[in-house]
């Protein structure tokens, strides 16, 4: 039986094809591990919730208590399989299972897609749509008993602003099940696609090992894969990890190691897309962080909708937190012209699929087009790589921003596809702003601001440049603003020596930590004194940021007393305070004269303590850095974007692969 979205008529599957023969571009499916905390991912049972009174709370006001159905990961039949018990009703208008239309309507050349569903039992299959507005619209509905499959006709026309289309199970008095659903679109007569995956590892052998494994596993992804290349550039070894040969030789060719020096994220993926051009076979280089759990039905996703993309689009995934598995780190990520400063768009992070399910949220109904995708996950066509050449050599941060704006310019778009994603350690759990990485942050953003902004001066970059110093110095961490004043020396020598010091500056950093207290993390609970003030604050602590009317004669204030105010003497033996990591904020630490402050991941801390002379040195050489970079703005700007293309190339990269101390294996 098959079924259109305006009327119900009775078609073959060559008519069904249209402009093109069927190609199954998204397939419904279900977490393996049956994993609890993945589930409102994949199937949302949440049809309609129940308000039940609990009584009333201190403020005379009504508690209730939302109820509705339960996840049943016993349920979950197979891969693709899922049992709806009698009575109850499953929608797969979640963020796996849902088809993202409007994605497709805009970006590729389909114009309808066709979902096909098998079911066994008895209930009724219900087909929905949205709009832009999250508004969800019933499209059609059909008994079903038996066995049976019924394929939709659904047309895209309606989604140039947003909307998903998604199908709802309502099981009748026996039960159902769910024996497999997918989405199709007409190919256009394009060629399947194949494609180079590219791991960059450091350290991470334990779950790299995993990816493999997860890989090999999959053999859809298997159909179209050249080569699996893990680019390990750690001491500790995956080739050395416990199951490691077994895995190697069941994949066989396809999959290729290569030892190198540490050459940061950026010296790694670049390797991996010399390795995909110079290899001539695959379509696509797809990049994979290393400390991640992949979702491999997304890397079928991401080639099918790059094969049917009007232009070559450069296709990035999603991420979700490693440890909070629902929530998504960000729906649409872009790069802030003005301020040269990445984020997600709308403030649409950290969103949690748990507590509010797709079709609960207006605004990821919308469509929303990015700037960049994370290289945690990204599809690269080999085109783009021909056209605009490697990454840039600056080892970890905005290289992949960088890399989609530069390919923007070029004519080539980044597309995050929804449905597409990997688990990944959350940025919450990471100090890399007041760590060694400050100085990538730094140096980086303002060598992509000097390539790519339209402003004079590079916009607020200075004004943003000059206050992430002053709350540095405020909130006592002197060795990030080190690393920082470093960063503007870096930016000021030029982008001749980058490929140069790839594998020199990280070490010099490190260990550079040495001479400050406020970088070295103590984990035993007990090995800094315990927290003493002879004479305590009048007002309790205050965790508040100064209003904007205050903010000014509060940071006079303050950058005098931490210039030159003396440090209260009992503050060099004994910390002021203990200030837990979500509280360690510049107007929290600026009070202080001393404090020990907890990382991010809770596993240490760190003495902050203040240093008066410190402070107006490093100061000083700030306000005289950013002078320089001010008068020689536009010489600078000229001589990064006339290099760009030189630092960039296949043959720039190959000599700083073949400089790297490690050299290569097999």
């Amino acid at each position: 039986m098959s079924v259109t979205a305006d009327k119900q008529t009775t078609k073959t599957a060559a008519e069904q094809a249209g402009n093109g023969d069927l190609r199954v571009v998204q397939r419904v499916v279900f977490p393996v591990t049956r994993d609890l905390d993945t589930l409102p991912l994949y199937v949302d049972p949440d049809i309609r919730k129940v308000q039940s009174t609990t009584g009333q709370g201190r403020d005379g006001t009504v508690q209730t208590v939302s109820a509705g159905q339960q996840l049943h990961p016993q349920d979950i039949l197979s891969r693709r399989s899922v049992r709806v018990r009698p009575g109850e009703r499953l929608s797969f208008g979640s963020y796996f299972n849902a088809f993202p239309a409007s994605y497709w309507r805009k970006w590729t050349v389909a114009d309808k897609t066709v979902l096909s569903v098998a079911t066994q039992g008895e209930g009724t299959v219900v087909v929905y749509r949205s709009n832009a507005r999250g508004v969800s619209q019933r499209v059609d509905s059909v008994l079903v008993d038996g066995s049976s499959r019924l394929e939709f006709d659904l047309t895209l026309s309606p989604f140039g602003d947003g909307g998903w289309y998604w199908f709802d199970l309502v099981a009748g008095a026996s039960g159902m099940t769910l024996e497999q659903a997918e989405w199709s679109v007409p190919d256009g007569g394009r060629p399947q696609g194949r494609v180079t995956l590219g791991v960059t590892t450091f350290n991470r052998a334990d779950y790299c090992l995993k990816t493999i494994e997860t890989i090999a596993a999959d053999q859809g992804v298997l159909e179209i894969l050249d080569e699996l290349i893990i680019v390990d550039q750690g001491t500790q070894k995956v080739a050395d990890q416990d199951g490691f040969d077994e895995v190697a030789a069941s994949m066989g060719s396809q999959l290729r190691m290569i030892n190198q020096g540490n050459l940061g994220g950026s010296g790694g993926f670049a390797r991996n897309m010399y390795e995909m051009v110079s290899a001539g076979k695959s379509d696509y280089v797809m990049l994979l962080d290393d400390d991640i759990n992949l979702e491999t039905e997304g890397v079928l996703r991401a080639v099918a909708f790059a094969d049917l993309c009007r232009t070559p689009t450069i296709v990035g995934g999603h991420m979700f937190d490693m440890f909070n598995k629902s929530v998504l780190h960000a729906f649409a990520e872009v790069v802030n012209p003005y301020r040269f400063l990445w984020g997600p768009i709308q403030d649409l992070g950290n969103h949690d699929f748990s507590t509010e399910g797709l079709r609960a949220s207006a605004p990821l109904h919308r469509r929303w087009d990015v700037d960049y995708n994370g290289w945690w996950m990204c599809l690269i066509p080999r085109t783009v790589v021909e056209n605009i050449g490697l990454s840039l050599p600056v080892f970890i941060k905005w290289d992949d921003a960088e890399y989609s704006l530069r390919a923007r310019a070029a004519g080539f778009p980044t597309v995050t596809l929804p449905g597409a994603a990997v688990w990944h350690v959350s940025w919450a759990d990471k100090d890399d702003s007041v760590d060694w990485q400050a100085f990538y942050h730094e140096r980086n953003r303002l060598i992509a601001t000097l390539l790519h902004s339209p402003y004079a001066k590079g916009g607020r970059i200075f004004r943003e440049s000059m206050n992430n110093d002053v709350k540095h110095l405020v909130s006592m961490q002197y060795y990030p603003e080190q690393a920082r004043l470093l960063a503007l020396k870096d930016v000021l020598a030029g982008p001749e020596g980058l490929h140069e010091q790839l594998p020199t500056m990280m070490p010099k950093l490190r260990a550079l930590r040495n001479e400050f207290t406020d970088s070295q993390i103590k984990t035993d609970p007990g090995a800094f004194p315990a927290p003493f003030r002879k004479k305590p604050p009048k007002k309790p602590q205050s965790y508040r940021m100064p209003s904007t009317l205050g903010l000014l004669p509060w940071a006079a204030k303050t950058v005098l007393k931490q210039t030159v105010m003396p440090v209260r003497t009992d503050a060099k033996d004994h910390p002021e305070a203990h200030v837990a990591h979500q509280d360690g904020k510049w107007w929290s630490l600026a009070h202080l004269d001393s404090a020990v402050v907890s990382n991010a991941d809770g596993t240490g801390a760190s003495w902050y303590m203040r240093d008066p002379k410190k402070a107006r040195e490093l100061l000083a050489e700030s306000v005289a850095l950013h002078a320089q970079l001010f008068a020689n703005w536009e010489k600078l700007r000229a001589r990064y974007r006339k290099a760009l293309p030189e630092i960039t190339s296949m043959e720039a990269w190959k000599k700083t692969f073949d400089a790297s101390v490690s050299g290569t294996a097999k």
